[in-house]
């Protein structure tokens, strides 16, 4: 066992963090100097299916490589309930596993999410414990059989020999091993941590077991990349002197996804500060972000079979894509230069409609100081001159084909801002048939409010564009919303 010394050291600094009573105002994420080519992401339970899903559908950003901690096969749920709770937990023998990859292959060549080549030289690091009853074993064997198609088996390591409860696992904080229970971290004496990044990353300097200095954590503005959707206002990072703004090592990105009840509404800190990222980052100019649920979030975990959007597993899905805007902000500094002009942000609400079968309309909401935009089809862009509007007429389709559509804002210099989530719609068949790619959202009217699809007076809410009355506004409230036009929204249900 490593020495408790750590442990009580740890112990006092969190107690004297939220002992003070001291509230340091979040910030925006900062743009730094980190290599594109050493972005990876790790989960554990919920935070593992998610992992999953960003390594698969955004492959082409996290292809270095990815760590899975009690979590399973994308697109595991296929958008139920009742399979997320019943055989991608409990009964593994029912999940699909060829079909799925399947879907992942379709959804590829869709443009829904990235291609799989991208998979083919990723690293991938698998942990169950023989003791975990919540996330059975046998679903981490199905996600190894999944990874077997599209990532070469020198490749994975699959740790499944320790006799550990549902938790991530560490070498000196935590309960018990064998304890399933908050914050669901336990001390194997095993640093999983530690074992996840030198697998995806190779050989590392030695971790800092002394105390990390309180200046590197910085707590992040997360509404600049989403608002709701489960996920909270601010999220948390650690960054190393050496990667902060003006400094000039080329920095990696781990993007750390803790597990339902874990957030920091639950568990305060404990999962960004005492799981064991933060040691090997501070000696490995490695930057470490943990983004946030919140307590609007099913029991805290994060979207991995639908409770938010049936996008969730997609490029498309809102917590993917806020993730990915963060991982492209912090990305995109510059070696030696000071702080940077803050990048735009995400253009929001890009919808479909106005579908025939060689054409569809684009609309989205204004980006401040933006002084146009790019759009782009299926990853590439299409228009020859910057889009000086919120809108874009898509011609030349192919008849009853599925596109998926982004975004960007560009500013005065002609450099581009976050891209917005990605959208996808069918063009009608040549004969006219189809149907319209209309957005319909379910939410509470003070979501929708949030959101700009409605507005409210005199505490009651009221659909864009159409003015229905939808109900008190208040989150107890839920309406579905269908836009049928720029900021035009009808109270309604999609086919």
């Amino acid at each position: 066992m490593a020495s408790t010394r750590i442990q009580a050291a740890t112990a006092i600094a969190a107690l004297a963090l939220f002992s003070t009573g001291a509230a340091v105002a979040a910030v925006n994420l900062p743009a730094l100097k980190v290599d594109k080519t050493q972005v990876t992401v790790s989960g554990l339970s919920s935070g593992g299916f998610m992992a999953a899903q960003l390594h698969v559908a955004y492959s082409g950003t996290f292809a270095k490589g990815a760590g899975i901690v009690a979590g399973g096969p994308f697109y595991c749920a296929e958008g139920s309930i009742t399979n997320a709770t019943g055989r991608c937990m409990k009964t593994p023998s029912g999940i699909p596993t060829s079909s799925l990859v399947s879907t992942t292959n379709t959804w590829a060549g869709q443009g829904a999410i990235d291609p799989v080549a991208n998979l083919q030289n990723s690293k991938v690091y698998l942990f169950s414990g023989t003791l975990d009853s919540t996330v059975k074993q046998g679903v981490m064997d199905t996600l190894r059989t999944y990874y077997n198609s599209f990532v070469p088996d020198a490749n994975v390591v699959y740790k499944k020999d320790m006799a550990a409860e549902h938790a991530m696992i560490t070498d000196d904080f935590g309960n018990t091993c064998s304890t399933n229970g908050s914050p669901y971290i336990n001390d194997c004496n095993f640093d999983l941590a530690g074992a996840i990044l030198q697998h995806l990353y190779g050989t590392l300097n030695p971790r800092n077991n002394n105390a990390l200095a309180e200046g590197n954590y910085l707590e992040f503005n997360q509404s600049e990349f989403i608002t709701n959707h489960g996920m909270a206002a601010t999220g948390w990072a650690y960054v190393p002197e050496a990667c902060k703004a003006g400094g000039t090592a080329d920095c990696k990105l781990h993007v750390v996804l803790h597990g339902c009840q874990q957030n920091v509404n639950s568990v305060q800190q404990k999962y960004v500060r005492n799981t064991g990222y933060n040691r090997w980052a501070d000696t490995n100019n490695m930057v470490v972000i943990y983004p946030q649920t919140t307590y609007t979030a099913t029991n805290g975990c994060w979207d991995w079979w639908g409770y938010d959007s049936a996008n969730y597993a997609k490029k498309s899905g809102p917590q993917m894509a806020a993730i990915k805007a963060m991982v492209d902000r912090l990305s995109s500094g510059s070696s030696g230069s000071v702080d940077p002009d803050p990048v735009l942000p995400a253009p929001s609400g890009l919808r479909l409609w106005g579908a025939t079968a060689k054409t569809m309309e684009l609309s989205w909401n204004e980006v401040a100081d933006a002084s146009g935009y790019n759009v782009y089809r299926n990853g590439s862009k299409v228009n020859v001159l910057t889009v000086e509007s919120t809108g874009y007429s898509e011609t030349s389709l192919a008849a009853a084909t599925t596109y998926s559509w982004a975004v960007r804002a560009v500013d005065l210099n002609g450099a581009e801002g976050a891209a917005s989530n990605a959208v996808s719609g069918t063009t009608l068949a040549s004969d006219g048939t189809g149907t319209d790619p209309v957005t319909c959202t379910t939410a509470s009217n003070y979501a929708h409010v949030q959101a700009g699809r409605a507005y409210q007076k005199m505490g009651n809410a009221y659909a864009n564009g159409s003015n229905q009355a939808m109900g008190l506004w208040n989150m107890f409230v839920t309406k579905t919303l269908k836009q049928t036009g720029p900021n035009y929204y009808v109270i309604g249900s999609c086919p």
